[in-house]
């Protein structure tokens, strides 16, 4: 890993090895020979010590012909003296302290460790070399973590500023993907692995897909080896979705409206898609799901500290909406002795059960894939990682297949840039979501892999931003779990534009059409008894269940956190509603105009605009009034590598790479265009099937 500290010796070692680019400003004679003295190493550290001179140059020498170099290039020259700055990260206020003499940059030091601690907060180190050896706040920011770096980067621009009088400002990023977001994949020689390990079965990411294909690889007696990159796996969605359970076949009993027909499953599944669905795919989640449920029951429930719930409500079946509700989804909860036992936790759970089954399974965490590794007929036969604890290179040797579970691609910038650009329109940055960045999808694509022919995402409405900024990737928001309640919701002229009950996405893809690509919720004093009112679905309802189970989040909590984003100037509070339009920066008459005609439609019970049901449509007739920014949530995307019914990935012909599965995110053929979430759980329950199928399958091998 990157080291902590940044010294001149460091920063002396970078110029040399980048001293071929000084070449062109004509400071820097023989630095072509010069850079063939220094050496880096493969796995991108840090150049080699250079204890010899070169052509008679010294490295002092270097750094200060570079210093020259650097001050004709910029025109600056510095005040010396430490500055600091900060810049808004995704979870915090990112630090820069920066060191200058006359003509250099000397010493950065960066704190980033209120940030995401395994992907922006451990960035800090690597960022600092970056812009000491560039002389620049002009560097590149680190994959998987843009938003913390370009908070870096900002924040470094301005100590610049204040140490050379002169305002700096950062090269505007290009807005279309480069085109090469795949890239090849990297040569690693034999020489630089230095450890081997031999196994049966390797899963790649440890999370959703990653648990339940190492619990039924541990259940079938398979020597297995497991890595994650990060510091610590990831847990599980804890909405499961599935379709004919044993707790689903016990609530039917009481309440018929449960049943799920299996037809109109698939049929839903293949119109939300817009039809870039495979079918036969999708009928395996539909029959298999149950059984997993049941399974990952028996596993909960056995452990003495979980319980497992059906979320059943499928809504005002009495006054049905545009889109059907299903009661799939599952949630496990401790019991009453274990509910404030921080130590136990879905992962302890799973990890017990694994212990106690006759299979050898060996977790690895802070082990990244860098590539998968085959042989002459095409055949995977394992991969090769990087442990980053102490940056060396790992061949593994799976005998029997590779599962990845590697996730999707969410904070790859690049590949969203050239995949959906559209969803980096909606959304904004938040801490929680996904953090994978698409390695695992391009280590499948380089061995021949298909990828999906169309995007898909999950973004749920439950992110805000503040009055006088709107969405896009750039910008960084708050948690709004409010988001989704159909309540009025207008655009940033003032106007209402859509029915706002339905799918998530649905919703934010009408935002798309609006001006700015936001919109602002509208809600009064009497929201809390409008919020039981709309009887929703998922994982956004605030009351429990009909069938008793509990919500995600019970309103008093959420609410709670929206007086937070009161406090915090999100969420705004009038006593008008002309004082509120004032505040959220819309025009006040086409606001005040769009909520007058919405009440008139609340009183006759119809919306003649847009055709949202009955017991949907509540008045904003009672101050306080409330009104916040609302923009999309991204939780990961969902289009990936193309697989078959029994989790093979495939190539473009259908033909299967032997010995390459998958599951969850890194895997495609299951959703397109909208995620259908009044399916509650269904990319979780898909990912946890697919996983427990994929393994039964290497097992057998």
């Amino acid at each position: 890993m990157a080291k902590d500290s940044i010294s001149r010796r460091d920063f002396l070692k970078g110029m040399a090895a980048g001293a071929a680019s000084i070449v062109v400003l004509g400071g820097l004679e023989g630095a072509a020979s010069l850079g063939s003295g220094a050496s880096e190493s493969s796995q991108g550290g840090s150049a080699a010590d250079v204890s010899v001179e070169a052509n008679g140059t010294t490295m002092e020498s270097v750094a200060e012909t570079v210093k020259e170099a650097t001050k004709a290039a910029n025109g600056l020259t510095f005040t010396p003296g430490t500055y600091t700055s900060s810049a808004r990260g995704i979870g915090s206020d990112v630090k820069v302290e920066m060191t200058f003499d006359e003509t250099s940059i000397t010493a950065v030091k960066i704190d980033a460790s209120g940030e995401t601690p395994d992907i922006g907060g451990k960035i800090a180190s690597g960022m600092e070399n970056a812009i000491l050896s560039a002389q620049s706040a002009d560097v590149d920011a680190v994959s998987g973590a843009t938003v913390t770096s370009d908070a870096i980067k900002k924040a470094a621009a301005d100590c610049i500023s204040q140490a050379s009088g002169t305002e700096v400002t950062l090269k505007e990023e290009d807005s279309t993907a480069s085109g090469d977001w795949l890239g090849t994949a990297p040569e690693i020689a034999d020489a630089d692995i230095k450890e081997t390990i031999d196994t049966e079965a390797l899963v790649v990411g440890i999370g959703t897909g990653g648990w339940p294909a190492l619990m039924t690889l541990a259940e079938e007696g398979v020597k297995t080896y497991a890595i994650e990159k990060r510091e610590n796996p990831t847990g599980i969605r804890e909405d499961i979705g599935a379709i004919d359970s044993r707790l689903q076949q016990e609530a039917i009993k009481e309440y018929p409206e449960f049943a799920i027909d299996k037809m109109e499953a698939l049929q839903e599944l293949v119109r939300y898609s817009g039809g870039y669905i495979d079918s036969d795919l999708a009928k395996v989640w539909i029959n298999e799901s149950g059984a997993t449920v049941d399974w990952l029951t028996d596993i909960f429930e056995g452990s003495g500290k979980y319980f497992m719930s059906l979320e059943g409500g499928v809504g005002n079946i009495s006054d049905p909406g545009r889109d059907k509700a299903y009661a799939t989804g599952h949630s496990p909860h401790k019991t009453e002795e274990f509910a404030n036992d921080q130590s136990v936790t879905t992962n302890s759970t799973f990890q017990e059960y694994i212990d106690s089954q006759p299979g050898d399974v060996t977790i690895r965490t802070q082990c990244e894939l860098v590539k998968l590794v085959q042989d002459d007929a095409g055949k995977v036969t394992g991969a090769i990682a990087l442990d980053t604890k102490s940056n060396t290179y790992v061949k593994i040797n799976a005998s029997k297949g590779v599962i990845m579970c590697s996730g999707g691609y969410a904070t790859n910038t690049e590949m969203m840039k050239a995949l959906q650009p559209q969803t980096l329109d909606m959304k904004v940055n938040y801490t929680l979501g996904s953090t994978c960045d698409g390695s695992g999808i391009k280590a499948m694509m380089w061995a021949g892999a298909a990828l999906d022919p169309t995007h898909a995402s999950m973004m749920f409405n439950r992110c805000c931003v503040k009055p006088d900024e709107t969405a896009g990737y750039k910008t960084t928001g708050k948690w709004f779990w409010f988001g989704e309640q159909p309540f009025l919701k207008v655009n940033l002229n003032g106007k209402r534009f859509c029915n706002e009950s339905g799918p998530y996405e649905f919703m934010l893809h009408s935002m798309v059409m609006q001006p700015n690509h936001t919109y602002v919720d509208v809600f009064d004093a009497n929201n809390e008894k409008y919020c039981e009112q709309f009887d929703e679905v998922g994982c956004c309802r605030l009351f429990p269940f009909p069938n008793g189970a509990l919500s995600n989040m019970p309103y008093s909590f959420v609410w709670g956190k929206i007086e937070e984003l009161i406090a915090d100037g999100y969420v705004q509070k009038a006593d008008t509603l002309e004082e509120l339009a004032q505040k959220l920066n819309i025009p006040a008459d086409n606001f005040v105009a769009s909520v007058n005609r919405y009440n008139e439609l609340c009183a006759k019970g119809v919306d003649e605009d847009y055709g949202k049901e009955k017991h949907r449509l509540t008045p904003v007739d009672t101050a306080p009034f409330y009104g916040v920014r609302t923009c999309a949530w991204h939780l990961t995307t969902l289009n990936g590598c193309r697989i078959n019914t029994d989790m093979q990935v495939i190539r473009e012909d259908g033909t299967a790479i032997d010995g390459l599965y998958a599951t969850g995110d890194c895997s495609g053929g299951m959703f397109a265009t909208t995620y259908p979430n009044l399916m509650t759980g269904l990319a979780c329950g898909r990912t946890m099937t697919f996983a427990r199928h994929a393994a039964k399958q290497v097992a057998m091998r």
